[in-house]
Order: C-alpha cells, then structure tokens, then sequence
C-alpha cells in the first residue's frame, strides 16, 4: 500500500513539475500570467490590425472601409472571428486529415512563440537569451513548414504550386535577411536583442545601415507573403495559394499566423533598425514617454507602411521576385558586409575585441 501511495505521489510531482506549476512558490501561476500578458494583447492587436488594414486601404481609394459593426466598425473584427469559429470546418475527401489540420497550427504557433524572446523594455521580456536574435531568425525561418504542409496535404495542385511558390520566395529573402542580422551584429558584438537596442543610444542604425534597412524591411514583405509579394495567391489563377483548401477556424489561424508574422517582423525591425523601446532624442519631452510606448508605436510605424504598400504597388512577376532576391538583395548585402566589417577593423571600432 505505502509503495502504491508513493507511486501516486511520485506521478502527481511528476506532471506538476512538468506543467511548470510550483504550488509551494507560484512560479508556474507567474509563468503562465507573463505568458497571458503578451498572448491576449498580441491577439487582440492582430484582429484590429485587420481592421486598421480596411481602414487605411480604404481611405487611400476614398472609401469609408468597415462603419457599420460597432461605433466606427470597430467591432467587425468580434464578428469576423464569431463566424469564421461558428462556420463549418470542410476536409477535402483526398486530404491528409493529419497534416491538413496541424499545418495551420504550425503556422499559428511559430508566430506566437517567437515574441517569448522580443524585449518590450528594459527588463521586459519573456525569456532574454543570450541568442535571441538566432531564436527568432530560426523561429521565422520555420514558418515554411507549415506553408509546405497544408500545400500538400491539401491533396490539390492549386495549393500546392501556392506552396512551392512561397517556399521557394521565403528562402530565397531569408538569405538577404541573415547578411542584414550579420551586418547588424558586427556593429553590435552580440546575439543579446537587449545588447542590440543599447548599442543604438548614440544613433538608430537605421541611420549608418540605410541600405540594409530597407532590404531588411522589404525582405520582411516578402517574408510573410505580402504585397507586392503575395505570389503565393496566385499568378493567373488567383485561388487563394496554398491555404485554398481550408475553412473555417483552420483557415483563421493562417489568416492569424500572417498577421501575428507580420507584427514580429515589424519588431525586428524597430530592434535591429530604430532603437527598440529608446526615444529618437534622449532629452525632454521625448524621455518623458515610457520606452514600452516608443516600441508599440514604430510597430505601428511599420504596420502602417506594411498597409501602404499593399495599397501602393502591383504584384511582382514570379522571374522579377526571384530576380530582386537573387541577383540584387544577396550580392548587396553580402557586400555590405564586408564594407561594414572593413570600416570597423580599419578604425578600431570592432566591439569586443
């Protein structure tokens, strides 16, 4: 009997350790509260960033956009989501019901993990590793899976050329994106994102790395399938891409999984290019601001240059895209690499030496 209750011990102490919950401490209960704390307000920023999209689309054509949901449409985001979950969820007869249903939860959870290493503030993040910026580029860089997945296990050629095409366009501007980081590190000397936003007290690097910053921000369009590189949707058949197939709450979590990708990639740049949470004058009224409001609001910044663009220009040839990528952003940025790395050795301004 004693050997049966200490095994009945033993199990409990077992799942409560793995389930991170500490009953003598609270550790688990902060753990899950920090966690809740940038989950709910991230997926309450993707659904009005949707209708932030509609609105500003919709001024640039002069139209009113969502008005009839709530004081101003603000509401029609509550009621987009109320259909998508009440809708019926369709499975293709020929699908990998598996694969089919894990694809977009791959592409959901990918986006929301990566903000467990993004620093809101000083002292404020989740988890600050030392390797930070390595986690979110190999966090972005997954993102491909579960676009490969649902093409295939959609069992239907549309998607999955929708597939191919994008997975060929997101590896072809990671590479463009890992000399950008490299550049950024030379200057820095560190994989910290914390150690990469102090560096940028004196001046945003925006400022000495212009070019890379716009190859980093247009690779970031590229990146998360958005115009003018939104080839996955389609060339001449304008189907939808690689996410055809999918309804209801499935489909939701793509239409999430981009949106939450899109407000990460606009993080990385306000991180690597414009100071993270640092004002762009460290004097008064600008240091009154806390930094938390400064980092949300060139978020913002970004979301809105995301929204024109979309607005702006046509869709790229897929041969222009892989032109861009190829033959002008990789020998570019590569290198700018050297010249930046030359500069540094040349006047002794290499950190860490």
């Amino acid at each position: 009997m004693a050997s049966f209750v200490d095994w009945i011990v033993g199990w409990v102490d077992w799942f409560v350790t793995w389930t991170f919950w500490d009953s003598y401490t609270g550790q688990g209960t902060i753990i899950v509260a920090q966690v809740l704390a940038v989950l709910a307000p991230l997926l309450l920023a993707v659904a009005y960033l949707t209708y932030a999209e509609r609105k500003v689309i919709g001024a640039m054509q002069l139209r009113k956009g969502p008005n009839v949901v709530g004081w101003f449409g603000l509401l029609q985001p509550i009621a987009d989501a109320a259909k998508l979950l009440f809708k019926e969820t369709i499975l293709p007869a020929g699908a990998n019901r598996v694969i089919f249903v894990a694809a977009p939860m791959v592409t959901f959870i990918l986006a929301m993990i990566g903000w467990a290493v993004i620093p809101f503030g000083e002292g404020l993040v989740l988890s600050d590793l030392n390797v930070g910026i390595l986690y979110l580029f190999a966090i972005s860089s997954l993102g491909v899976y579960g676009v490969i997945m649902s093409g295939w296990a959609s069992n239907s050629k549309y998607p999955f050329l929708g597939a191919l095409r994008s997975a060929a366009q997101m590896v072809s501007y990671e590479v463009s994106m890992g000399f950008v980081i490299i550049t950024v590190l030379i200057c820095v000397g560190s994989l910290n994102l914390t150690d990469i936003v102090m560096a940028q007290k004196t001046v945003w690097f925006c400022v000495p790395l212009l070019p890379m910053f716009v190859i980093f921000f247009i690779s970031t369009l590229a990146e998360t399938n958005r115009s003018p590189f939104d080839l996955p949707e389609g060339e001449s058949e304008i189907v939808a891409g690689f996410f055809l197939e999918y309804s209801s709450m499935t489909f939701a979590l793509f239409f999430l999984g981009e949106y939450a990708s899109m407000l990460l990639m606009g993080a990385m740049t306000s991180i690597l290019f414009l100071g993270g949470w640092l004002p762009p004058i460290d004097i008064a009224p600008f240091n009154w601001i806390p930094g938390p409001i400064w980092f949300f609001g060139k978020i913002a910044a970004c979301m809105f240059v995301f929204l024109w663009v979309r607005a702006t220009f046509p869709r790229y040839r897929y041969d222009q895209l892989m032109r861009l990528g190829w033959k002008v952003f990789l020998p570019f940025s590569l290198l700018w690499v050297v010249l930046t790395a030359g500069f540094l050795f040349a006047f002794d301004l290499v950190p860490n030496r």
